[in-house]
C-alpha cells in the first residue's frame, strides 16, 4: 500500500472511487484539484480517495485555519484493509509538520467511521418544514423595512452582512470569493429557480436570504411549489422576523424548508404554533483538534482563566501531554506543563468543548472526561463558553 497525492492523470480514477464508494450519480460533483488530495494505492491502483480544502472557521470571535476533509471513499474490494486509517494518520502527520491548520472538519457519511479517528459532532444541525400560513408571531409586530431583489452584483453587501453576522459566532466558515460565487450562482434544480433578496431598514441592509423554488413531487398536489432556504443572515431581531414574514405572504407556496437551522435559532419561541415547524435535529459538522499547541490560542475567549488538562490521543502522539491554557478576552497562550491537571480527557471530548458544543460540566456528567479537581469546573465552563451555539451554513 502506498499513501500519496493523486497525480493529475489519476483524477478520473479519483472521481470513479468517490462515485463508487459514495454511490453518487454520474457525473459526480466537482472535486478539488490533485494538489489537495491524499489517497491510498494498492499495487498502483487508487482505492481510497481523500481530499482536504484549506479553509477558516469562526470560533467565538477567533478565526481558526482548518482542513476541510471531503470526497472520502474506499472501493468495496479494498475495505477493511486499513486504507482510510493510514491516509488519515498521514494527513494528521502532514498537518502537524506544516503547522498551519491545527483543526480538521468534515461532514460524515457515517459517524462511526470518524469517531475512530478522534472526531466528534461539534455542530448540531436542525431543520424546519412549515406552511406559509403557519408563520404567525406571538406578539403584535409589523415589518418596518423593505425587501429588494439582489444578485451577484450585490456580493459585497452579502459578504459584509455575513461577516458581521458571524463575528462572534462559532462554526461558520470564512467565505472566499469562489465560495461566494458558488453561493450566489448554485446549480439550478430541475424545474426550479434560485432567488436572493436583501432586507433594508431606512436604506441600510440588515439581512438577506437566498432560496430556491422547486415544484411539488408528483402526487402531492395539482399545483404549488416548495421553497428551500439556502442561506439566511440577519443582524437584528426585526430583520429576522421580517424575513420570515416575507415567506408567510407567499400564497402559492405549499412548504418552506430550512435545512441548516442553528441550535439556538429563535423561531420556535416566536411563533404562535411552534409545533407547525415540524422540527428535526441531527448531527452536522464533525471536528477534530490535530495540534493542541497551535489550536487552543486561536479561538476566542470571553473570560480570564487558567486551565490545566491532560489529553490522550492515539493518532496524534504530539498531543499526548498535560497542557496549560491561559486565557483572556485579548488572547490566549498554551504550553506543556508539569503541573497537575484539573481534568483528563480524550481529544474527541476536547473538540466538543473547544467548539462550545457542550460544557466541561456536561462532559463530566456524561462520563466523557475525568475530573481531578472538581472545584475548577465552574471556571472551565466560563472560560470555554461561547456566545452562540455552534452552527455552519456551508457544506463542503
Amino acid at each position: 500500500m502506498e499513501i500519496r497525492k493523486a497525480k493529475s492523470e489519476e483524477m478520473d480514477d479519483f472521481k470513479r472511487v468517490v462515485r463508487t464508494a459514495l454511490m453518487f450519480p454520474s457525473p459526480a460533483p466537482d472535486y478539488p484539484g490533485d494538489e489537495l488530495t491524499l489517497c491510498a494505492f494498492i499495487d498502483g491502483k487508487l482505492v481510497t480517495s481523500y481530499a482536504a480544502l484549506p479553509m477558516t472557521i469562526a470560533i467565538n470571535g477567533g478565526e481558526v485555519p482548518f482542513a476541510g476533509v471531503t470526497a472520502v471513499g474506499t472501493l468495496p474490494v479494498a475495505r477493511r484493509l486499513g486504507c482510510l486509517r493510514k491516509v488519515t494518520t498521514r494527513h494528521f502527520e502532514l498537518l502537524h509538520e506544516e503547522g498551519e491548520k491545527p483543526v480538521t472538519a468534515l461532514y460524515a457519511t457515517r459517524a462511526a467511521i470518524y469517531h475512530r479517528y478522534g472526531y466528534s459532532s461539534v455542530v448540531t444541525s436542525g431543520s424546519y418544514t412549515v406552511e406559509p400560513r403557519d408563520i404567525q408571531f406571538i406578539a403584535g409586530w409589523e415589518r418596518g423595512g423593505n425587501f429588494r431583489e439582489a444578485g451577484e452584483a450585490d456580493m459585497s453587501v452579502f459578504s459584509d452582512l455575513y461577516n458581521r453576522f458571524i463575528e462572534k459566532r462559532t462554526g461558520y466558515l470564512r467565505r472566499s470569493e469562489d465560495m461566494w460565487k458558488r453561493q450566489l450562482e448554485p446549480s439550478k434544480r430541475e424545474g426550479g429557480e434560485n432567488y436572493a433578496v436583501i432586507y433594508e431598514e431606512e436604506g441600510e441592509p440588515q439581512g438577506y436570504v437566498l432560496y430556491a423554488t422547486t415544484p411539488l413531487p408528483p402526487g402531492r398536489s395539482k399545483w404549488g411549489n416548495n421553497i428551500s432556504i439556502r442561506d439566511f443572515i440577519w443582524l437584528t431581531p426585526s430583520a429576522y422576523r421580517s424575513i420570515w414574514d416575507f415567506f408567510s405572504r407567499m400564497d402559492i407556496i405549499t412548504e418552506v424548508t430550512w435545512g441548516q437551522v442553528p441550535g439556538d435559532d429563535p423561531l420556535p419561541y416566536l411563533l404562535l404554533e411552534p409545533r407547525r415547524l415540524s422540527q428535526k435535529q441531527s448531527d452536522g459538522l464533525y471536528g477534530r483538534i490535530v495540534d493542541i499547541e497551535k489550536a487552543m490560542d486561536k479561538r476566542g475567549y470571553n473570560e480570564e482563566g487558567t486551565l490545566i488538562f491532560k489529553i490522550t490521543d492515539d493518532m496524534c502522539p504530539w498531543n499526548n501531554s498535560t497542557w496549560k491554557l491561559d486565557t483572556s478576552p485579548n488572547g490566549a497562550t498554551v504550553k506543556q506543563t508539569a503541573e497537575p491537571p484539573q481534568v483528563e480527557m480524550p481529544v474527541s471530548t476536547l473538540g466538543l468543548i473547544y467548539f462550545g458544543q457542550i460544557s466541561t460540566s456536561e462532559a463530566a456528567r456524561m462520563g466523557r472526561l475525568d475530573v481531578l479537581e472538581p472545584g475548577n469546573l465552574p471556571i472551565w465552563d466560563k472560560v470555554m463558553s461561547t456566545d452562540y451555539r455552534p452552527a455552519c451554513a456551508n457544506h463542503f
